[in-house]
């Protein structure tokens, strides 16, 4: 049992049982049961997520990272989602692995210029985070392409998720942010997380076409492994709450919405990788343009959040075409999204995520107090 009490005012726990499923949970937060698998000699996941009464799954593929030198990585890092582990010179990884594929053509359409920009009316004008948050993130007034309009669903997700989570924190009084809170998200981060998000897109479309013709994926393409020796500048967005530590070694706290930049890959042997700032609410966060360094795991499960709302966004994008100024798909665009085989093999979900994670939270209390009412009787906390 791993708990960990955030800067936020947040508390998060992972525990590992005997038959080796995990339980993750975070006040306030969404939490998981996972029950791993195999599939072709390799390693999958199936994660049962509960979010506020809201029952999903997703799936990962395991894989292990030695880092950019094939040595770095101890694996005693990584306190978010994605947990850390591993040994003997590397770190295991929860890599995202869609649930389904769509046709090539959506993709296209998904990936290329709309014929025309277009105006949309998101309907956030009278709910409390957007009031509170209104200083922060501004949406685009006009679309040109899906991926402005993924980008834009993407942070209000974002934000949306992390006003709740404040507020059943007790953090916030849903008031608006007072006068020097959040930087507004400048308009060439938006674009920088644009572009991200078009770069996953064509690597989807790549991944369905590997699966449509037998063929494994590749999680080290598709995960940190590949974005880090890219020789590119990469864009991350914060999916939860996250403790790190800035260039003078002072902790400070991350959370959903915020933006992060990867400027260069680490250097070999390195047990973590350096980010800059490029979008922070104010308060306690991290402030912009500040450089904090991120463990491996965590890092990854910023890459899996992108991945999962974009993969939610297009569901979005698919159900909602031809509506409030939408372009409607093309007839080669059409059809239901398939299934990948890892996916087809998988154990059901767990049909008592929900109560299992409240279990375990129960537990967790108990065990800190334990561990609270123990301590006078041993000089302290160890």
């Amino acid at each position: 049992m791993d708990i960990h009490h955030g800067l936020n005012g947040g508390r998060r726990f992972s525990v590992e049982r005997a038959d080796h499923s995990r339980v993750f949970g975070e006040r306030g937060r969404r939490g998981f049961v996972e029950h791993g698998y195999g599939f072709h000699g390799h390693d999958f996941a199936r994660r049962s997520y509960f979010d506020h009464g809201h029952a999903y799954n997703r799936f990962y593929h395991g894989y292990h990272y030695h880092g950019m030198d094939g040595r770095c990585c101890r694996g005693d890092g990584g306190g978010g989602e994605g947990g850390g582990g591993g040994g003997g010179g590397g770190i295991d990884l929860s890599v995202f692995a869609p649930g389904a594929f769509f046709a090539p053509a959506f993709y296209g359409w998904a990936y290329n210029p709309f014929p025309a920009a277009f105006p949309f009316e998101w309907g956030w004008a009278g709910s409390p985070w957007y009031a509170y948050y209104g200083g922060f993130f501004t949406p685009y007034p006009m679309y040109s392409s899906a991926a402005y309009w993924l980008t834009d669903y993407m942070i209000s997700q974002d934000l949306q998720a992390d006003y709740q989570a404040h507020m059943e924190t007790g953090e916030m009084d849903g008031d608006p942010m007072p006068p020097g809170g959040p930087v507004a998200l400048a308009p060439d981060v938006k674009q920088q997380i644009a572009t991200e998000v078009r770069s996953q897109l064509a690597l989807e479309n790549m991944e369905a076409a590997q699966n449509a013709s037998n063929q494994d994926i590749d999680p080290g393409s598709s995960g940190i492994a590949r974005m880090l020796s890219d020789g590119h500048k990469h864009t991350f967005v914060v999916g939860g709450a996250l403790d790190v530590l800035d260039a003078s070694q002072t902790e400070c706290s991350l959370s959903n919405g915020d933006v992060l930049s990867l400027q260069s890959p680490p250097v070999p042997s390195a047990p973590a990788v350096n980010l800059v700032v490029m979008a922070s609410k104010g308060g306690h966060e991290c402030p912009k343009l500040s450089t904090v360094t991120v463990q491996f795991a965590d890092l990854q499960e910023m890459q899996n959040h992108m991945r999962e709302t974009v993969d939610q966004g297009l569901m979005e994008l698919r159900d909602r075409q031809g509506t409030g100024g939408l372009p409607k798909l093309p007839p080669s665009a059409q059809g239901q999204p398939v299934p990948p085989h890892y996916a087809e093999i998988a154990p059901p979900p767990d049909p008592n995520a929900g109560s299992e994670i409240q279990e375990q939270d129960q537990q967790v209390e108990q065990a800190e107090k334990d561990v609270s009412n123990e301590a006078p009787q041993t000089g302290g906390a160890q």
